[in-house]
């Protein structure tokens, strides 16, 4: 091994800690990794940021180690930078925050652009096809949660600024644009369907209603998902909807604080794991397509 940093810490954990073979070995496998990874983006160990090593743990990942063995990769390293600050030969610690990979947030499933098209275009023989396909668009077109979908009164959407007005968690509020395709369906909806279904007078501004005038259930709206999956072939859920509308902003230009907003996300460290799906989707498309790859 070539770089003395590693090569000094080996020594400390062969006489200090006194481990076994096999681990040392596995510690110098994994740093000597580390090391050519970073000469190879033009760093060293003593220069390494944060990003560094996350990019480094996501590159084990893209080659198939396991969420156990990219842990002890982890481990190893905030090991390394822990004996460098006691050694003040580095004041700083890069890895010190980040955490174990059992504990990072798993990266939501995005459909792709053709699997959106197919669940929009999907036919059913059913009444209720109209009203199924505006919710299911309307969910892609602006992000929603089951939960805000299903609540959306008629007095939520204004056609004509093309906004809908969205109660979320914690009882804020927010307006997220609608397109005209989605719009088109509702007004579709809302002429040739709602009126029939229309029955409970005393709820009468529920938009999305059941075949007994009530508001839709979470339950019926799943089941209706389920059924366009089935006719489709494809496996979708409604989160995976919500998935699909952040991701495709996000892989379309759009600035993250917009998606934040549109989302209804207090924090933006919920929106950027999306940047984590749009990377990953360049990264293979790089792979598959450039010829040096």
């Amino acid at each position: 091994m070539q770089n003395s940093q590693i090569n000094d810490f080996i020594v400390y954990l062969t006489v200090e800690k006194g481990l076994s073979k096999n681990t040392l070995s596995a510690y110098t496998q994994d740093l000597s990794k580390f090391d050519a990874f970073l000469k190879k983006n033009g760093t060293t160990v003593l220069k390494v940021s944060k990003n560094d090593i996350l990019s480094f743990i996501e590159a084990l990942k893209d080659h198939g180690y396991s969420i156990s063995s990219m842990g002890r990769v982890v481990s190893t390293i905030r090991g390394l930078y822990r004996y460098l600050n006691y050694e003040r030969i580095m004041s700083e610690n890069p890895s010190e925050n980040i955490s174990s990979p059992r504990k990072w947030r798993s990266v939501p499933k995005a459909l792709s652009l053709k699997e959106v098209i197919s669940l929009l275009e999907a036919k059913r023989d059913n009444r209720y096809y109209i009203r199924d396909i505006a919710m299911l668009e309307l969910m892609y077109s602006s992000g929603l949660r089951v939960s805000e979908l299903i609540s959306l009164k008629t007095s939520d959407i204004n056609f004509e600024s093309g906004f809908i007005r969205v109660l979320g968690k914690g009882s804020k509020e927010r307006l997220v644009p609608i397109n005209e395709g989605v719009t088109k369906r509702i007004k579709e909806y809302f002429t040739s369907l709602r009126p029939d279904l229309k029955k409970d007078e005393d709820n009468p501004e529920h938009l999305f209603l059941s075949n007994r005038g009530r508001k839709i259930t979470r339950q019926r709206f799943w089941q209706t998902l389920k059924e366009i999956g089935r006719i489709t072939g494809i496996e979708v859920t409604p989160h995976m909807i919500r998935h699909s509308f952040a991701t495709h902003l996000l892989e379309g230009g759009a600035d993250l604080r917009a998606v934040q907003k549109m989302l209804g996300h207090s924090d933006i460290s919920t929106t950027q794991i999306y940047t984590r799906v749009t990377s990953d989707r360049l990264k293979k498309a790089h792979r598959k397509h450039h010829p040096r790859s």
